[in-house]
């Protein structure tokens, strides 16, 4: 399969580095000295282990620049982070063929969240996703494919990613059918040697995942703290399991039912470990902090549904400021040794 991964980030180097081991014609759009690693030296995956080991993966897979130098192909990866995604879309049909699918790989309430379903909501498009419509005008939804994202991974330095744990990624059509096409991409990861059942329920599985994510992500980036460290702490714990109720309440509005117990959910962010959120890493990096894809898109469902979200608004009003007052000062936030 020819494949165009837009993004060689942590998860997107990740999908690279094994899709292109295990065979598949892969290339990456990158950019700045990430761009010039792959090309110069390729791309390097260090296992979870932590060192560079036998076993552990390095290709060299074509590298280019911009999605229009990329050209068409048979699938293509959306690997950056939500609010990026507008920015590509005037280029996005030069990867196009007739049959190409578009595999969107974002943290949080994907723009396509309501198209292609039955719903009193059908059709309805998140401002705080897809400002304007900027990207539902430009990408065709019979070309999306959507997935779930559970691997944890970094960019240890330019061309080499650092796997940290998991390799489970959930495939579906975003109408929930089966299809030849979704088959495809599936056999395809998983001669990659990642986990990739096509599931029933894409929106079930992406409130699972954002279930923890629009807690412990704007958390870590405020107070500094690892996963662990989050759960283990009473009153952010408690903080959490606040405006985890906020999103059930909001996803049980909309037909989502929550498979495993709240603190279930809790206590498999605890097991992680001592890992920086991806929020947390851009908070020390001086990038941009996807909070409106997390968060602020679970509070424009609250208001949708009609749920109050007390919590959930507060931290996002704090973590928001935040991340415009780095922006504005081009600065990062960081604790550092004394």
């Amino acid at each position: 399969m020819k494949i165009c991964i837009i993004g060689a980030g942590a998860i997107g180097g990740l999908l690279a580095a094994k899709l292109a081991a295990s065979g598949e014609d892969v290339t990456v759009v990158a950019r700045g000295a990430q761009l010039a690693a792959i090309k110069s030296d390729g791309l390097r995956l260090i296992g979870e282990e932590g060192d560079v080991q036998d076993g552990d993966i390095h290709v060299r897979p074509r590298a280019v620049g911009t999605v229009k130098e990329a050209g068409p192909h048979d699938l293509v990866l959306l690997g950056m982070k939500a609010h990026q995604v507008a920015e590509i879309i005037p280029d996005l049909p030069a990867t196009f063929t007739d049959e190409t699918m578009v595999l969107t790989a974002q943290n949080g309430i994907p723009w396509w969240y309501f198209l292609k379903q039955e719903s009193p909501f059908a059709g309805r498009r998140l401002e705080s996703v897809d400002p304007g419509g900027i990207i539902a005008g430009g990408l065709p939804a019979e070309r999306v494919i959507g997935s779930v994202v559970y691997p944890a991974a970094e960019i240890a330095a330019p061309g080499v990613i650092r796997l940290i744990e998991g390799n489970r990624f959930s495939l579906a059509e975003i109408d929930n059918s089966k299809s030849p096409r979704i088959e495809a991409v599936s056999q395809a990861f998983t001669r990659a040697g990642f986990k990739a059942p096509v599931v029933s329920d894409i929106r079930a599985e992406i409130w699972t995942k954002l279930w923890g994510n629009l807690s412990f992500n704007p958390i870590s980036a405020l107070t500094h703290a690892t996963l662990a460290a989050i759960c283990a702490d009473p009153l952010t714990r408690a903080l959490a399991a606040d405006m985890m109720r906020e999103a059930q309440a909001i996803g049980e509005r909309l037909g989502i039912r929550f498979r495993i117990p709240l603190e279930k959910r809790i206590a498999g962010a605890a097991a992680v470990g001592e890992h920086k959120t991806s929020m947390l890493q851009d908070v020390e990096s001086g990038r941009f902090i996807e909070i409106d894809a997390l968060v602020g898109s679970v509070i424009e469902l609250g208001e949708i549904t009609g749920v109050p979200t007390p919590n959930i608004s507060a931290v996002y009003a704090c973590v928001k400021l935040l991340a415009q007052t780095a922006q504005a000062q081009k600065g990062a936030v960081r604790i550092v040794t004394l």
